[in-house]
């Protein structure tokens, strides 16, 4: 990074953490000497730079926010220093806190004090390992970060938790395709990627709007749809690879995630067969035989007019289906559409063939 750009967001943050209100784009400018020449020269080009700058801040934690206008434009902007800085930390002991530091009249002030308890703090570092565990990159960057700021001003190894055994996680996507992913959806701009399908194997390019990043059973993944198409798809973040976000209109939503699409509803437990990137099937299903376990999971379809005995599903992975209908040994079996029946079938017969080969 050159040093002309750290000097600019080092003039940036101390002009808006020196106003306790909000300061006007010209203000900025200001007290941002690098960008006066631009000021007079070209305010348009000067506009761009500040949005970069901004939004390349925004990216590493620091809450700018935006104050708008009556139209909706942006008016002034705000640094709050309780956002910025971090409280004054201290390790309780023996039944008495540790001395506070002194604070100064620049903001520090008016920052709150946190102390912790020796187990709350064991706590806090116990959760920080189990973060890293899970397998998000991102989030055990900020788990790592957040112990290192804390290690900055309690005792040494106070962060350090007992050993503990945790079980791994599985297979982690690549930290390159997180941070994409998560620029992608917080600009909500276009990404390209490859990626390789859960039910084929095969690879091929996606340009996907992406709609959130959820965790499931053990492995992430990116909720989005293709322009054009109506249906929200689950691409897994371990089968995506060469992440590309669309760099063209910086600043400028390439689209909108629709009022009625809500995460958590689309994010809930799953069964296997409905996460993928296929399109879904109805599938309609029938309870032959009236046995504990199949009655169960009958259960799970909706209920088909005129026929008790039969329900539908809607599946995206026709082998995870399949393989999941073939675990009742007939109490339920596909009844359409053709292609499945089909998959059914030859399913059974190479099981068939399998269990033949191995009597004797």
């Amino acid at each position: 990074m050159k040093s002309s750009k750290i000097q600019r967001w080092i003039d940036l943050l101390a002009t808006l953490l020196s106003h306790r209100y909000p300061v006007t784009f010209a203000q900025l400018i200001d007290g941002v000497p690098a960008s006066q020449a631009d000021a007079e020269r070209n305010p348009e080009s000067l506009r761009r730079k500040f949005e970069r700058d901004k939004d390349d801040l925004r990216r590493f934690g620091v809450l700018i926010h935006t104050v708008k206008d009556d139209a909706g434009n942006p008016k002034a902007y705000q640094l709050k220093p309780g956002e910025f800085y971090l409280p004054y930390l201290s390790l309780m002991g023996d039944g008495r806190p540790a001395r506070p530091r002194r604070r100064d009249k620049y903001g520090y002030a008016g920052l709150p004090a946190l102390s912790f308890e020796p187990d709350e703090l064991e706590a806090v570092a116990h959760a920080a390992v189990r973060a890293r565990e899970l397998g998000d990159p991102v989030l055990a960057g900020h788990a790592d970060s957040a112990v290192r700021k804390l290690a900055a001003d309690l005792p040494l190894d106070a962060t350090r938790p007992a050993p503990t055994h945790v079980a791994p996680g599985r297979p982690a996507a690549d930290a390159e395709v997180f941070a994409a992913l998560s620029d992608a959806l917080r600009d909500r701009k276009l990404v390209v990627f490859t990626y390789r399908s859960m039910g084929a194997g095969q690879t091929a390019p996606r340009t996907v709007q992406p709609f959130g990043l959820f965790f499931l059973n053990q492995h992430w993944y990116l909720a989005g749809r293709a322009p054009g198409e109506e249906a929200v798809k689950n691409y897994r973040l371990n089968r995506i690879s060469d992440p590309a976000v669309n760099d063209k209109r910086p600043g400028t939503a390439d689209y909108a995630i629709p009022a009625d699409f809500h995460l958590a509803e689309h994010a809930r437990s799953r069964q296997a067969w409905e996460l993928g990137d296929g399109d879904a099937i109805d599938a309609v299903v029938e309870l032959r035989r009236a046995r504990g376990a199949a009655v169960a999971a009958a259960r799970l379809g909706e209920a088909v007019e005129d026929h008790p005995d039969r329900r539908c599903f809607r599946v995206r992975r026709r082998d995870a289906f399949t393989r999941w209908l073939l675990s009742f040994a007939g109490d339920l079996a596909p009844v359409s559409p053709p292609e499945l029946v089909a998959d059914y079938q030859s399913l059974v017969r190479q099981t068939l063939a399998v269990y033949r080969q191995a009597t004797p």
